[in-house]
């Protein structure tokens, strides 16, 4: 894979937020901060840009990529419905640390997902909100480093594992969390655990014990 110069935005100012995301509606994978760990990301509709951002992690193609969003009602552009499950964990836990994976819509790339479903959250994060938001609402995103290795904290642990293989790092200074969002498919009752996270299942069983 050819090198390119990767530019380090240090701050979120309304100018770096802004090249941020042209470099997304342009193809270009970028480098953002989020509430959990940093996260790299393109455009979700943009096939090639997914094929590179695959690449750059060095992510099995049977892993999707998911997709964060920056206010709900940019939900629709990426889902195909919201089954019930998984409105009730959207009303209680975002925007925050909790992915839910509903059916996807047929406009985005096959190689996204290998399945129908489609993993979305809103991260509770001022400055990646405002760089989706200005990116058109939704960006494909998945954590800035090579698969296996650590998560970025900051932006330059997120800069020295991407050097080279992404336009821009926009380094918002360290993340809230240590860990990734918890990951609950809500395609099916009842719902699973794919990755344990901040959220806990108490926690989400009795959000779900609340709206019956």
């Amino acid at each position: 894979m050819t090198s390119i110069v990767t530019r380090h935005l240090i701050g979120g100012t309304a100018q770096a937020i802004a090249e941020t995301a042209v470099a997304i509606q342009s193809g270009h994978l970028v480098v953002f901060p989020t509430d959990t760990v940093y996260g790299v990301g393109c455009n979700p509709f943009d096939e090639q840009a997914v094929a590179r951002l695959f690449a750059v992690k060095g992510r099995p193609l049977h892993k999707g990529i998911p997709i964060l969003l920056a206010d709900i009602t940019d939900l629709n552009k990426v889902a195909q419905s919201i089954p019930p499950l998984a409105q009730q964990l959207i009303d209680r836990f975002w925007p925050g640390p909790l992915t839910v994976i509903v059916p996807k819509r047929p406009e985005l790339p096959e190689a996204i997902s290998d399945n129908e479903g489609i993993a979305v959250r809103i991260p509770d994060n001022l400055v990646a909100r405002a760089v989706i938001r200005a990116a058109g609402g939704a960006v494909a995103a998945t954590s800035a480093n090579q698969t296996g290795e650590p998560a970025a904290q900051t932006g330059q642990q997120a800069l020295n594992a991407l050097d080279g293989k992404v336009s821009i790092v926009l380094d918002g200074g360290p993340t809230d969390q240590s860990m990734a969002s918890t990951v609950v498919d809500c395609m099916h009752e009842p719902f699973r655990i794919l990755r344990s996270g901040p959220i806990v299942e108490a926690d989400i069983t009795l959000a779900q014990r609340h709206k019956k």
